[in-house]
């Protein structure tokens, strides 16, 4: 469990508020990371920011990369099925690649691929596929530092949840700064942006503490996922508190109480198994642990994600306003602030752990359906009168999408058995990826469709982003 402020809620009181001040703030702060290593935060804050940030410059440089006539969401689909592919399978064969070694691989992988995208001229194709390998590093990447945290403890989750959110604001801002405030070429500019994933060769092997990793190695447990044993059970095995914990009730019941579907993970543990069944390869075991993540902590995380990466990619580009009304002059300027906002709302979420924690994933979840359909209702028939409204949703977008990404893995490593932690924490990560695979093929389809129906009732501004 992460350290809690000493405060009744849990919750660190802000500065100035009654009965408060900032040196009583700073030491209640510090209560809070009581115990954490500074390596270990600065380490793996560094390895979410730079895994994150190539997927994130590669989105923000999408049309200089294809031109205006290939559609967007072909360079988000680039950019994510290699991750998502990578991430449904590698958590079964990966444990027996040590970390030094993906370490390197996944460096080498992902400079390969910016250094393709920056200097192949024309080719589109040829473009996509450095695109390509970079999402493949990233995808393994994260399976990867996730399972790293197992032997590092909540603080490192925490700081590559702050990492990872903050990769959203600093790959748009760094890419807008190179092109737009110093006037680099795109080619300069993605060539500077190809040494970035050295940083994670420097987090790894000269910050990050290694202690824990070479503990782990010399017990077996780092490079191998355990199979489950036959074991013998008897009855004093079994205690009336035993049966009396034993998760009931419906499928539906599990589902919005996700506490019961972690202790429905629990029970599955070898210690309630029946003695007569027989013994399961690493690779069946494994096939089984991911079932059994999949209505806690896959299913919760897939949702969200699909909802608010179709808001993104199709539903955001559509929702505008006179300008008369807004901060812009230009109808171009709404996506990208839209943008700015969730990213905001998104590493404000994810950086929250320390401080508080959701155990309900499926709340967040479908509030984040409700805003999708908020939002295209707005497109459609346009009731919400203000785009000062629309920023708000858009931010409580990045809040809802940030709590429960960086909340589900928090509640892997709390309550899913030490054993099948590092396991559960990759397979889990497949869920997002997976979620914008659908967004995205959703996306091609909405936003045309918004477009047009815009364009029926006689609001055509969509249009002049295509000019």
């Amino acid at each position: 469990m992460m350290s809690r402020s000493p405060s009744s809620s849990g919750l660190l009181p802000m500065p100035g508020t009654p009965g408060s001040s900032w040196a009583v703030y700073k030491a209640r702060l510090k209560g809070v990371f009581n115990g954490a290593d500074s390596r270990v935060l600065a380490s793996f804050w560094l390895f979410g920011l730079i895994n994150n940030i190539s997927y994130v410059i590669i989105l923000t440089a999408a049309l200089d990369l294809v031109g205006p006539t290939v559609p967007k969401s072909v360079v988000l689909l680039a950019d994510v099925l290699p991750s998502f592919f990578t991430k449904l399978t590698a958590p079964y064969f990966i444990h027996h690649v040590p970390y030094s070694v993906r370490i390197v691989a996944m460096t080498s992988v992902s400079v390969c691929g910016m250094f393709i995208i920056a200097l192949t001229p024309d080719s589109v194709t040829i473009k996509l596929f450095g695109v390509g390998l970079a999402s493949l590093s990233s995808g393994a990447g994260e399976l990867s530092f996730l399972g790293l945290t197992h032997y590092y403890g909540p603080f490192s989750l925490a700081a590559w949840g702050s990492g990872t959110g903050a990769a959203g604001l600093a790959g748009s801002g760094l890419y807008i700064f190179l092109t737009s405030t110093l006037g680099l070429r795109v080619k300069t500019s993605l060539l500077t942006c190809a040494f970035l994933p050295f940083i994670m060769l420097i987090s790894f092997f000269l910050i990050l503490p290694l202690g824990p990793l070479r503990r782990a190695s010399s017990n077996k447990d780092y490079t191998h996922v355990p199979s489950e044993e036959p074991i013998t059970i008897t009855a004093t095995d079994f205690d009336e508190e035993d049966i009396s914990s034993i998760p009931t009730g419906s499928a539906a019941e599990s589902l919005l109480a996700p506490g019961l579907a972690s202790e429905a993970y629990t029970s599955h543990s070898p210690r309630t198994r029946s003695p007569s069944r027989t013994h399961k390869s690493p690779f069946m075991a494994n096939l089984h642990r991911a079932r059994l993540l999949f209505f806690p902590y896959m299913l919760p995380l897939l949702l969200v994600y699909i909802a608010e990466y179709t808001i993104n990619q199709g539903v955001s580009p559509t929702l505008l306003f006179p300008l008369a009304g807004t901060p812009f002059t230009h109808y171009r300027s709404f996506y990208p602030f839209y943008n700015l906002l969730y990213q905001l709302g998104v590493f404000i979420a994810r950086s929250s752990t320390p401080f508080f924690r959701l155990h309900n994933l499926y709340l967040p979840s479908f509030l984040q359906c409700l805003n999708l359909a908020l939002l295209i209702g707005q497109s459609l028939y346009w009731f919400i009168p203000s785009v000062y409204i629309v920023f708000l949703v858009v931010f409580w977008e990045g809040l809802l999408g940030g709590a429960v990404y960086v909340n589900t893995f928090a509640e892997i490593m709390q309550h899913v058995p030490e054993k099948e932690r590092e396991f559960s924490l990759g397979a889990t990560s497949v869920s997002d990826s997976a979620g914008i695979c659908i967004a995205g093929f959703v996306g091609m389809v909405l936003e045309g469709w918004l477009c047009g129906r815009q364009v029926e009732n006689g609001r055509a501004w969509c249009r002049t982003l295509e000019s």
